[in-house]
């Protein structure tokens, strides 16, 4: 059963993020940390433990698709938050074309991987691709960084396709250029 918008409000992600400052609304696209962008499908009241919840039904918008139920009164800790703006894609771009900050300690770089990866922010996704992409020039990745890399890359190219109305290889070529990496 369908029911009304609640209004959320986000604080500001670790890096410039699009934070949810109004009701969302049926059809919005969020992004969902490590998932990446999400149609907001509809809002459903649930009785979960004997209590009624309210959830968003999510519908992932990449080449796997699936679907997720979000509590509502939990998006925020979650880290639930809008796409990035179309404005903000010229600095997204402009943050990939820099060079990474170099790390000499693999511990704390894998932890600063995992905090970029996990925080949902697509300028931390970004830092992370950057990095990732430097050090793949320099070295063989290990399976766990390329496979990150590949994830990282993924949920960027398909944040930038939604927001710009492109194909997911046109995003990808915007992404591409950015780092000033060979076309696929």
């Amino acid at each position: 059963m369908s029911i009304g918008v609640a209004d959320l409000s986000f604080e500001p992600g670790i890096r410039p993020a699009t934070p949810i400052g109004r009701s969302l609304s049926v059809g919005d696209v969020v992004v969902y940390p490590r998932q990446g962008p999400c149609r907001i499908d509809r809002l459903i009241k649930q009785i979960v433990n004997g209590s009624e919840v309210m959830l968003y039904h999510l519908v992932v918008l990449d080449e796997k698709g699936g679907e997720l139920f979000i509590p509502v009164d939990k998006a925020h800790t979650i880290g639930l938050r809008k796409t990035l703006s179309r404005s903000e894609i010229p600095a997204l771009m402009a943050e990939l074309s820099k060079r990474a900050k170099s790390q000499e300690d693999w511990k704390q770089a894998a932890a600063d991987n995992f905090r970029l990866f996990s925080s949902g922010s697509a300028f931390d996704l970004a830092e992370l691709v950057k990095s990732l992409t430097e050090s793949s020039s320099r070295k063989d990745l290990s399976f766990k960084k390329c496979e990150m890399l590949a994830k990282a890359r993924s949920l960027l190219v398909c944040e930038i396709s939604e927001v710009m109305g492109e194909t997911r290889a046109e995003a990808e070529e915007r992404l591409n250029a950015a780092l000033n990496w060979p076309s696929s």
